[in-house]
């Protein structure tokens, strides 16, 4: 075997989120916990993974998808030819069951390496890149409604062009953040407002009647993950397009809303749904069935942030105002350059792989966990 893993690198790093944190409707997050994946191929190349678990909202938590890699997915990688991602795929999941996450990891440095050695993006390796140039969608935790205003007029005049809105724990002072929200910006500033399936259905649906008038792009997850029908009584009682996330975990849950007509949007992530082999797969299927599809997270470090916008740019299903916004979030990475999302767009960058390089001073700053295994 020519193209094999010989070691394999697990790394935990803890990031300081900028100001007092951010609240959802899980909790108030202060800082990013996340795992670093570096292989080694044998003639010294290396490719990286990187996942952000996120409390509340991720299956894994940081600790099992950190004790998974270190123990079980890390050592059955050694060995094994990284240029084959179907062979390698499979011989993680004959590893242990679930833990996408953490399979992610391993499959997105994998295709990283694939893409350096043959000098070709990520993107590339997926299709190609259909758009070259990348919005971002801005993001408004659960804040009075005068914080609210102020935050996205900020947003607005840096040249953000849509938001996301946390949502949660009050109906009523949900329907004020979001009114003022849109008096602040424009009738043209895309609002999106996520309740991390944080209401009952008769909520949701009293939320979304009352939230009509303000002209939302879409409802997150309103209810429970795996109330798929209480989803679907909320799309079909509200005039609000709904986004379907927590409740889409593998290809089993995207066909079962798609075939009861659930939602008009599903929520995707590199990480989440297992790699980018899984992801693209997914992401076509949704295409196909006429869903629209938003990709990203909101608290990814740089490798899953690129990761996240290179996977994003090969497809138009793909609504523009990606969510994969960290490096706004993080006071620091363990990139040596810091993506620059300051103006809510970018162009898509077209480097070999995921196109960033791990900064071994800050990865050693922020680190807190270890574990190198080899042949």
């Amino acid at each position: 075997m020519t193209n094999r893993i010989v070691k394999v690198e697990v790394y935990g790093v803890e990031v300081p989120l900028v100001g007092a944190g951010f609240k959802n409707a899980y909790i108030t997050k202060t800082k990013q916990r996340s795992a670093v994946v570096r292989i080694t191929d044998q003639d010294g190349q290396v490719g990286l993974g990187n996942i952000d678990p996120s409390p509340g909202y991720s299956v894994e938590t940081i600790e099992q998808s950190l004790d998974v890699l270190a123990e079980k997915l890390g050592p059955a990688a050694v060995g094994q030819d990284f240029s084959n991602i179907h062979l390698l795929t499979s011989h993680l999941d004959g590893q242990v069951e679930q833990f996408l996450d953490a399979k992610a990891a391993i499959e997105m440095a994998a295709t990283d390496l694939i893409g350096r050695r043959h000098g070709l993006c990520v993107s590339d390796l997926l299709g190609g890149s259909v758009v070259n140039h990348a919005q971002f969608n801005a993001w408004i935790g659960i804040v009075s409604p005068e914080e609210a205003a102020a935050e996205a007029k900020r947003w607005f005049d840096a040249g953000w062009r849509s938001t996301k809105i946390k949502i949660g724990g009050d109906i009523h002072a949900d329907r004020d953040r979001v009114a003022a929200v849109r008096k602040a910006t424009s009738p043209e500033f895309k609002i999106r407002v996520d309740a991390n399936a944080g209401y009952s259905v008769e909520q949701a649906i009293e939320l979304g009647k009352m939230l009509e008038p303000y002209g939302l792009e879409l409802m997150e997850q309103p209810v429970a993950a795996e109330d798929f029908e209480g989803l679907k009584a909320v799309r079909q009682a509200v005039k609000i397009p709904i986004m379907a996330d927590e409740a889409i975990t593998d290809f089993d849950s995207l066909i079962r809303i798609i075939r009861m007509q659930a939602a008009d949007i599903v929520k995707l992530k590199v990480m989440k749904q297992g790699g980018f082999l899984r992801t693209s797969r997914m992401m076509a299927c949704a295409e196909a069935a006429g869903l629209g599809v938003v990709i990203g997270h909101g608290f990814g470090l740089g490798i899953n942030t690129m990761a996240e916008m290179l996977l994003a740019s090969t497809s138009r299903a793909v609504l523009p105002g990606y969510e994969c916004v960290g490096p706004i979030k993080t006071t620091d990475d363990i990139v040596t350059h810091k993506l620059d999302l300051t103006k809510g767009h970018l162009e898509i960058p077209h480097g070999p792989g995921i196109g960033v390089d791990l900064d071994e001073a800050k990865l050693e700053r922020f680190k807190f966990f270890e574990q190198v295994l080899s042949a």
